[in-house]
């Protein structure tokens, strides 16, 4: 029984590195079901309502540039409006009435002190593809041309008001932006009348176009990146494997359908009922565009038809996107481990409430931990010392019974239950704490507080590899990993300390747990290695308070 806790060890330290390439490289679904409490995926080669449907609507990804000429557009260039707001500046362009620039103020590029704000729209040089165009079926194409007679937003107090106009092809359209100053929402009301004198057709589609945002944290390419959206009850994840190959579309009314990076993200969240489905298609080389669609609506000459939408610019912060509604929270996805995550960041908030800084705040949760887990592992570590104190006994045993492992397995386990021992008892402590370092894993990569929070000395990034620079760099590492180091004699002090049996292949294991998770933690978040270090020492000083008790 001895070998098998050894090897159990060992399966829970395997289990460690398989989980995090499972759970962290290719976590979270994947593909929409044809069938998914309502959802429809629509294939490429469609049914014959949706070719139908296609062909009344007339409703193509891009609309095409002839169809745009028929537009009035004035002898100028188009204009550009600024929206300074006291979180984010943004540019939007008469041409199309879409956002071309779109910096948030309190988070930068980079951790340096010198960063730009962090872009969350993604131009390289071009106009094709910017978020928020605007387009009613093939009429109204999305490169309209939009009068707003001002360069800039006006504010009255907190709120803004920016109103885009434009005409053409027998329908008069004006787009009605509202800001606020200290709100990462924006609302937006696309008013499209019929001026002309016969019955028009055609659907809604506000475009969202992104490419990747620079995302500086290390790991972060582990999680997920791109379109994902809200609806009954449940969140999606689209890889682009979805729709590499073609549009895929999907049927339903959604809460929010957005662009996802790891700590901000770009969301359309549909106002009314109106939406009728979502389509997401590969933009450039790395991009997505998606496409939020109301149903096929019918306008008679001088009727007129308002589609309403609230927008959101921003970080995904659990507090500010719950205060947004529609289940916008949903956006930070723990997971399998949402019920330990979700405590586990309400506590790293509180203590940063109070000590203003994250890497104490991390210290004080694995001090709780620890006190939490307490009398589990003193009875793991006391089964341990109990089933060294049994070693010449169980050595004697297997010498008597040799010949004959079933006799001899039955002895042992008397042995055990005479002197109640549970020969599984010393890896329970480490078999409960996976849960919480997977949850405190996702927490420290994904949540945006950790992003770019400096502890103390070198450690100015809790989300990014622990390194200490010292002016040469080093292969693959860059510089010297004290923390890691220090985690990993902290475990070699711990596992010295810890009981061990007499054979000498399992205290070699063992021994060799160190060197393994040295390696394992060499590229994780320093956030995460402080926490494993601070509780080797607690478990360090618990081992220490035993050893001095009189079994």
């Amino acid at each position: 029984m001895d070998i098998y806790r050894t090897f159990l060890a060992i399966i829970v330290s395997f289990l460690i590195l398989i989980g995090y390439q499972y759970f962290f490289v290719g976590f979270g679904p994947v593909e929409v079901a044809e069938e998914n409490g309502g959802v429809q995926t629509e294939s490429v080669s469609g049914a014959v309502e949706s070719e139908k449907k296609a062909a009344v609507t007339a409703a193509a990804t891009q609309p095409s540039r002839a169809v745009a000429e028929g537009m009035e557009r004035p002898d100028r260039e188009a204009r550009t409006v600024t929206v300074d707001t006291d979180v984010y500046t943004a540019l939007l362009s008469e041409d199309g009435g879409a956002v071309k620039s779109f910096v948030l103020k309190d988070y930068k590029e980079t951790g340096d002190k010198d960063s730009p704000g962090m872009q969350l729209v993604k131009v390289d040089g071009d106009q094709d593809g910017l978020p928020l165009e605007f387009s009613w079926g093939s009429v109204v194409p999305i490169n309209t041309f939009y009068e707003t007679g001002a360069t800039e937003v006006a504010f009255a107090e907190n709120t803004g008001r920016l109103v885009m106009k434009g005409q053409g092809n027998g329908l008069d359209i004006e787009r009605i932006y509202t800001f606020n100053r200290d709100s990462y929402v924006m609302e937006l009301a696309v008013r499209v009348k019929n001026i002309s004198s016969g019955v028009l057709q055609g659907a809604a589609e506000l475009h969202q176009s992104n490419k990747p945002f620079r995302e500086t944290g290390p790991g972060s390419q582990f999680l997920f990146i791109g379109p994902a959206y809200y609806m009954n009850e449940s969140l999606t994840e689209v890889k682009v494997g979805g729709y590499e190959d073609g549009p895929m579309t999907v049927d339903g009314r959604m809460d929010w359908a957005a662009y996802e990076g790891t700590y901000f993200m770009c969301g359309i969240i549909p106002q009314g009922d109106s939406v009728a489905s979502t389509t997401m298609q590969k933009f450039g080389e790395e991009g997505v565009r998606m496409k939020v669609s109301s149903t096929l609506d019918t306008l008679q000459p001088g009727e007129e038809k308002v589609y309403t939408y609230k927008l959101y610019f921003g970080p995904k912060k659990l507090d500010i996107l719950k205060s947004v509604g529609s289940n916008l929270y949903k956006a930070v996805n723990f997971g399998w481990f949402d019920v330990i995550a979700q405590p586990t960041l309400w506590l790293l908030n509180i203590f940063y409430g109070v000590f203003k800084n994250y890497g104490i705040a991390i210290i004080l949760v694995t001090i709780i931990f620890k006190a939490i887990f307490w009398p589990i592992t003193q009875k793991g570590l006391k089964s341990m010392k109990n089933m060294q104190k049994l070693q010449p006994k169980m050595v004697k045993l297997k010498e008597k019974y040799k010949n004959d492992p079933t006799r001899m397995n039955k002895e042992v386990m008397n042995l055990y239950k005479t002197y109640k021992v549970n020969p599984l008892g010393g890896c329970l402590p480490m078999v409960l704490q996976i849960p919480v370092f997977f949850a405190l894993y996702k927490v420290l990569l994904m949540c945006i507080e950790l992003r770019h929070a400096p502890f103390m000395l070198w450690i100015t990034d809790l989300s990014a590899p622990d390194r200490l620079p010292i002016g040469i760099d080093i292969p693959y590492l860059g510089g010297i990993p004290v923390l890691t180091l220090l985690m990993g004699g902290s475990m070699f002090l711990q596992q010295k300390m810890t009981p061990t049996t007499a054979d000498p292949t399992q205290a070699k294991i063992m021994l060799f747990l160190p060197i393994l998770f040295t390696f394992m933690f060499v590229n994780f978040a320093s956030g995460l290695v402080l926490y494993w270090f601070v509780n080797n020492l607690l478990a360090i000083l618990q081992q220490q308070l035993l050893n001095r008790q009189k079994m």
